[in-house]
């Protein structure tokens, strides 16, 4: 980490499979959100939750998009961050953003676990859209189309490279 006194960990599981976006130079910009838990519990024995919203940048010269084509939906993972602020202009108004910016991140689970979290995903999805396939009518064609999983972005990550088996 670059400087000890702008840096935090957070441990968490992922909301949703991460989000890359592509930048006009070749990186991409990968955005998860994490929930992290409190550690304290309220007079009813409940233990909040956090989200925190965090971004990674990844080099153009990285295939795919590194580590973060292996983390998913559920997945327990600690990622070291830094903490950026951004300032710009929108509608002649100066906007303040302070952002969660990954410089590192664990994986806190085998690959077992998380590669049946993705199964079971995927089998639930398939048995939806199965479903409304066998439903009669014009209308089922379509919404069936919608509902197909999205296939996840190819990385060159291989499986020796992984900090886990």
């Amino acid at each position: 980490m670059s400087n000890p006194r702008n840096s935090a960990t957070v441990i968490g599981r992922l909301t949703k499979d991460p989000a890359v976006f592509n930048n006009q130079d070749g990186s991409r910009k990968v955005a998860f959100t994490l929930m992290a838990d409190h550690n304290y519990t309220d007079s009813q024995g409940n233990r909040g939750a956090d989200a925190v919203p965090v971004e990674a940048f990844v080099r153009a010269t990285t295939n795919g998009i590194g580590p973060f084509a292996s983390i998913h939906k559920g997945d327990l993972v600690a990622v070291n961050l830094k903490l950026r602020q951004d300032r710009y202009t929108k509608n002649g108004v100066e906007v303040f953003e302070l952002k969660a910016v990954v410089e590192d991140i664990t994986f806190l689970e085998p690959r077992s676990v998380t590669q049946a979290r993705v199964n079971e995903r995927v089998a639930a999805a398939e048995a939806q859209n199965q479903a409304l396939q066998t439903q009669p009518g014009p209308a089922a064609a379509p919404v069936a189309a919608a509902a197909a999983p999205q296939p996840a972005v190819a990385s060159a990550v291989h499986s020796e490279e992984l900090p886990f088996s």
